[in-house]
This record gives structure tokens, sequence and C-alpha cells, in this order.
């Protein structure tokens, strides 16, 4: 998976996304300091940085200002004005997120900065079954499998993020959008028919009065 450095001065916060970020497979490093972070990010090679404005011995703002050309970033943040975030969206970050927020957000939206910017896994394997995201092609046993698009939109959401529970208003909201109308039931169906395409029915689990996980 992905290398992220966490530049996040409060160390429970740093702490509970390092966490998150390698249930999922990510690798990290740890940053609790503006300089800190800069050196990390001029002797490793990460594929994202989540970035603290408010970081002791220079802030995120001049962080991201010396961090190397192209390497993304996401503000994460207790800065909420409209100035802030155009501030930090004009120094080219990819994604403002303001704290209180949900990890499952995070994990999400990093997942899309990920992909947008050609950093993602292109290609993840669960036991026989192979999803090229680039050839948006799934694959059981080297035999490919057909799929509606709600379904592989599913399936990528679940398979990237391995181990995360996911509410159905969860998956609801990130497959079909929070614009969509229908009930909850619309994801029990699709989980069906993708636990029966690809016999994930050890593999999908059902999560009592919550929603479901994908374990490998």
């Amino acid at each position: 998976m992905a290398h992220i450095l966490i530049a996040e001065d409060e160390t429970a916060i740093n702490n509970l996304i390092r966490s998150n970020l390698k249930l999922v497979g990510h690798s990290c490093a740890q940053a609790f300091t503006g300089p800190e972070a800069l050196e990390l990010a001029q002797n490793q090679a990460f594929d994202l940085v989540l970035l603290d404005v408010m970081l002791p011995g220079l802030d995120g703002f001049a962080v991201k200002a010396k961090l190397p050309a192209g390497l993304p970033v996401i503000f994460v943040t207790a800065k909420t004005s409209l100035s802030d975030k155009l501030q930090g969206l004009g120094l080219g970050a990819e994604d403002y997120i303001v704290k209180p927020f949900e990890v499952l957000e995070l994990l999400v939206r990093m997942e899309k900065v990920l992909e947008r910017t050609g950093r993602g896994k292109e290609i993840i394997e669960i036991r026989d079954v192979r999803i090229d995201r680039k050839e948006h092609q799934v694959m059981k046993a080297g035999i490919p499998v057909a799929l509606k698009p709600m379904e592989y939109e599913l399936l990528v959401l679940l398979a990237a993020n391995k181990n995360v529970a996911f509410s159905r208003e969860q998956l609801l909201n990130q497959v079909w959008g929070s614009d969509y109308m229908g009930e909850t039931r619309t994801v029990d169906v699709h989980i069906g028919r993708l636990r029966k395409k690809l016999d994930f029915f050890e593999v999908i689990r059902t999560i009592p009065k919550t929603g479901y996980r994908l374990e490998d």
C-alpha cells in the first residue's frame, strides 16, 4: 500500500491515525513538529502527507511550501475559516479536512487522493480474487468476473479498506452518493451478489447492528 507521513503535534491524534492506517495496510512515519516533518520528507519517499496546520516550529502552510514538488498533501486541521481552507488549497493541497473528523472519512478521502495522483495500489489481491483498478477488471482464479458498476465500486471500497467496518449508511453515501434517495437495503442486495459471484461468504463479514467489513 502507500507510505504516509503523519505530521500532527497532538500525540493521541497522531497515534490514532497511525493505528488506523496500519490496520488497512499502509506504512507510516510520524512527525510532531514542522521541522521534523520537513526532515522526514527530505529523507524518505512518501506517497502522501497528512499535515496539521498548527505545528510547532513551523506551521503547516510553511511546511507545505517547502515540501518536494508533486508530493500530495491533505491538510488535517482545526482551522475552520474559509480563508484558511482557501490558503491551504491555494498552496496546492489535494484536500482539506477539518477536525474533529471520522477516521473512516479520512481513509476514504485519502484513498481518493492516492488514486487521483496515481499513487494508489492499482492491483488488490484477496485470496484468489484480483482487482485491477487501472483496467477496471476483477478476476477470480484467472477468470473474469462480470460485476455491475455499483458492485465494482462497493468491492473496491471494501477491499481498499480491509478490516474496517462500514455502516450501511456509510457505504450508501460513499458508493451511491449523498444525494441517493434509496434505502440501505440496496447495500445488502449488492453485498449478497458480491458474496455469491466471488465466493466471499467468509471474506465479507456482517457486523451485527452496524454493516460490513472485508477481511482477508
